[in-house]
């Protein structure tokens, strides 16, 4: 079964074909459009064999993005298949699911009317989610649809763990609640650690650090998340690459007080300026704080301390929620690359069974592994995350049941 994979960004569009069967699976082609509406978009396209090409062109809007992908996948020079009827299934990233989708989904069109429901919840994210749901309906009118949520994974948390401590009407009225993210990832890496283990899942306490641009934390216990650090919008929990995490709100209303800016700005300021970047004042990337950590730079050192310190604590926060924990993973550009990073975090966490071996860490970028020590009580792992190859098996499982049916 050929299925393509959809990430529709506000500007972006990503992309993979997957040639998948029951127990095997295959990237034919990947790739993505950037700078959708905008001058210069371009887009990016890369075969199985590693040909890359480059193709610069005008593209106002996700349709034509969609429409431009489908033409080079079936491109006589740089094509992966003959015809567009070999693709089978299309599944998409949908940010936002709401308390309504707990699971993927195949799309309808009252799936549609409830995925609209959710814009509110996340306004950035959802309408190009959809643009890229409508542009497969009207270009491959015939081929079954997919909707995977970030935040499906995280909707078996108790409610003693997603409520905020405001006036009940508001989560009544507003739906304010943590909802969480990541969540494909945090349920991508939970099992496949489990695998690599040859553990059962169900019986394992497992805390997933995703930590990239944008940063998250889920304890995960009996295969099911049971908290995660981001909240109602993926600003709350850990320090990010330019996103604040954790913040009084006191210090907000301060801010926007003192500064004389409105809500719009003020969700700039702590989305985009803060973090790392509004800390160091050099970089949202770990790759040049710790380059300049290497010449001295107060400001970057410290950004780090906290960086680490932050993830340090919800660790031993969720191993306190889990009753201990038996598996710590590490996933995400800086989690599957930042040895030093991930030696830091660690770093103070005997106490609860965490104890990385230096050899074994050292150097490790992005292949699976265990980097605890010899008979140490908690297993400490990377694990690359594959949101892409999740939503591919999660589209085939669902066309296929369809078919049975």
């Amino acid at each position: 079964m050929k299925i393509l994979v959809m990430n529709c960004g506000s500007s972006s569009i990503k992309y993979q074909l997957f040639n998948m069967d029951s127990n095997n699976w295959s990237v034919m082609a990947k790739g993505g459009v950037e700078k959708v509406g905008l001058k210069g978009s371009f887009l990016k396209h890369e075969k199985e064999n590693g040909e890359k090409v480059l193709l610069e062109g005008e593209i106002m809007d996700h349709a034509t993005g969609i429409d431009y992908i489908l033409g080079v996948m079936t491109s006589e020079r740089h094509g992966c298949i003959k015809s567009l009827e070999e693709i089978d299934a299309v599944g998409h990233r949908v940010v936002h699911g709401g308390e309504t989708f707990n699971s993927s989904v195949f799309i309808t069109d009252e799936v549609i009317t409830k995925m609209k429901d959710c814009i509110e919840l996340a306004p950035l994210h959802n309408p190009p989610n959809l643009k890229g749901i409508f542009a497969i309906s009207s270009l491959l009118p015939h081929v079954p649809q997919v909707g995977v949520f970030d935040t499906a994974f995280h909707q078996t948390m108790p409610k003693h763990a997603y409520m905020y401590a405001i006036p009940n009407s508001l989560y009544k009225k507003y739906g304010v609640r943590r909802y969480g993210f990541h969540g494909t990832s945090h349920r991508y890496v939970s099992k496949r650690a489990a695998e690599i283990l040859n553990e059962d899942y169900a019986n394992l306490r497992i805390i997933s650090c995703h930590l990239g641009n944008g940063a998250s934390i889920a304890a995960i216990m009996g295969g099911k998340s049971i908290d995660t650090s981001m909240g109602f919008t993926p600003l709350e929990g850990l320090m990010m690459g330019t996103r604040s995490g954790d913040l009084d709100v006191g210090a907000v209303t301060y801010i926007m007080e003192k500064e004389m800016i409105g809500t719009k700005s003020a969700s700039v300021l702590f989305n985009k300026h803060s973090g790392m970047l509004g800390v160091t004042g050099i970089s949202s990337d770990m790759r040049e704080i710790e380059s300049a950590i290497e010449k001295g730079d107060e400001l970057a050192k410290i950004g780090m301390e906290m960086y680490t310190y932050r993830v340090k604590k919800y660790i031993g926060s969720y191993a306190a929620a889990m009753g201990g924990v038996d598996v710590v993973i590490f996933t995400g550009g800086v989690g599957e690359n930042g040895d030093d990073t991930r030696a830091s975090i660690c770093q103070g966490l005997e106490f609860i069974g965490v104890e990385v071996d230096p050899a074994k860490n050292k150097k490790l970028r992005s292949k699976e592994a265990v980097i605890s020590k010899d008979g140490a009580k908690v297993k400490v792992m990377v694990v690359p995350t594959n949101e892409e190859l999740v939503i591919a098996q999660d589209t085939m499982q669902i066309v296929e049941e369809l078919v049975r049916k």
